[in-house]
């Protein structure tokens, strides 16, 4: 594996499974969420959600040191972000938690990462959101920080096994970024990684 560090940010249905996994194969994972407890419990060895095989899964994570929680992000080699994306009023999706946790990560962020956006969004999320809070802080998006969109598709009571089995779309906000995100994901993922642009992948999740 060329790239080792791994920031998740949101340790939820979606994070938490993919951090402790990832951490299981080799990549050193820091998972990172706003609630203290969830933090607490997770470095304890302990799980927040019920899914079938994940407090296994996290206790020998957190037990091979390759995964820690914490407050606050730190520098890594790709982010996961893994916030939820919630309806406001009137069916209007609530993309505070996408653009604070851009926002969080855009001071460690440095040449040559990979970020990835796995939380449902609206098409546009990940270059009209993501993107522009990366180049406010300098960053040259597309060309050495690459950015992605590659939406989760797991069922709960599933997800461990689906995580590892499902096909994933994974969109870049341009081809370099496409390629450097599918690549990750072939390295954990058994299902075929279809490649294609940032909002299609928005697209098909939605569509879903």
């Amino acid at each position: 594996v060329g790239m080792k560090k791994v920031c998740v940010i949101g340790l939820g249905y979606i994070g938490l499974p993919t951090a402790s996994l990832l951490g299981t194969k080799g990549y050193e994972v820091l998972g990172v969420d706003v609630d203290s407890q969830v933090v607490d419990t997770i470095n304890r060895g302990e799980v927040h959600i019920v899914e079938p095989g994940l407090d296994i899964l996290v206790r020998s994570a957190i037990q091979s040191g390759n995964l820690t929680a914490s407050l606050e992000p730190a520098q890594a080699d790709i982010f996961i972000l893994a916030v939820s994306t919630p309806f406001k009023e009137g069916f209007q999706p609530d993309l505070s938690q996408v653009e604070a946790a851009s926002r969080r990560i855009a001071s460690v962020v440095r040449p040559g990462n990979l970020v990835i956006l796995e939380s449902t969004s609206p098409v546009k999320t990940t270059e009209e959101v993501i993107a522009p809070i990366l180049r406010e802080a300098g960053h040259k998006v597309g060309e050495d920080v690459f950015v992605a969109h590659c939406p989760e598709r797991v069922l709960p009571g599933r997800i461990l096994t689906e995580l590892v089995e499902n096909d994933r779309i994974v969109g870049g906000i341009n081809e370099a970024s496409a390629e450097v995100a599918a690549d990750f994901y072939r390295e954990f993922v058994s299902g075929e990684v279809l490649v294609t642009d940032a909002a299609t992948a928005e697209f098909s999740k939605l569509a879903e």
